[in-house]
């Protein structure tokens, strides 16, 4: 007698349960962490970007200065592989001046080149689409790290690579570490990539440079009330 009903209820059970199958395949958790809430997407987009302008800055502005690199043991750029163990032993021999004024000219570098990331860093921002939002909306605690990383490391190379160079010339050195880590490199002693001074500082530059974004990408994840800025604290108060 209540076969129909049964079989229609049945029927609405299974396509209830298609339906949350559907959304859970399609990830509930992300759909909610786009939406966010309440917020609409002109106020996401504007707190995602004044969050990136803020790390961005800060860590420019931590690093760009004398001893943002060689006074931050997070970031102090030292010898690559061997060399670092070998400078120990040049010290002993009498060569310690020489080695430390190398590795301050290459802190110096970094310092001196950081300042250029800028405008670069802040215009990745500007240039930023719905799916780098939706990246770092979703990607984790470092995926304003990967962002910037992925938008800006190549041509900041290009750009820091000449700074350097010529701040590490200054010591007088260059060519006969490029001949001695040519060699170690040979050996596998260094990473063929660290066999060129000038290449290896401006990797090291730019390691320090996401690193510092990272941590200040951390400082707002954790305190969105303290990053300062009321569209900030809607966005990432809101992810927490």
């Amino acid at each position: 007698m209540n076969t129909p009903r049964l079989d229609r209820n049945r029927r609405q059970l299974v396509g209830a349960s298609s339906a949350v199958t559907a959304l859970w395949m399609l990830g509930y958790e992300r759909a909610y962490a786009l939406s966010l809430g309440d917020l609409t997407d002109k106020d996401a987009s504007s707190g995602l970007k004044a969050a990136l302008e803020k790390g961005a800055v800060a860590a420019v502005g931590l690093l760009g200065v004398t001893d943002g690199f060689l006074g931050n043991d997070k970031v102090r750029i030292p010898l690559p592989g061997f060399l670092n163990d070998a400078a120990s032993i040049l010290k002993t021999l009498g060569q310690g001046k020489k080695v430390d004024e190398l590795i301050t000219s290459m802190n110096r570098a970094a310092e001196a080149a950081m300042p250029m990331a800028k405008d670069m860093l802040l215009n990745a921002v500007k240039s930023m689409n719905v799916s780098d939002a939706k990246a770092i909306l979703t990607g984790g605690e470092n995926s304003v790290t990967k962002f910037f990383s992925d938008k800006t490391r190549a041509p900041l190379g290009v750009k820091f690579l000449p700074v350097v160079t010529q701040a590490i010339e200054k010591v007088g050195m260059v060519d006969k570490y490029n001949a001695v880590a040519g060699k170690a490199a040979g050996f596998g002693l260094v990473k063929k990539e660290d066999a060129n001074i000038q290449q290896y500082v401006t990797g090291k530059s730019l390691d320090g440079l996401y690193y510092l974004i990272g941590e200040e990408e951390k400082k707002i994840r954790q305190d969105p009330i303290g990053a300062g800025s009321d569209i900030v604290k809607k966005v990432f108060g809101a992810l927490k």
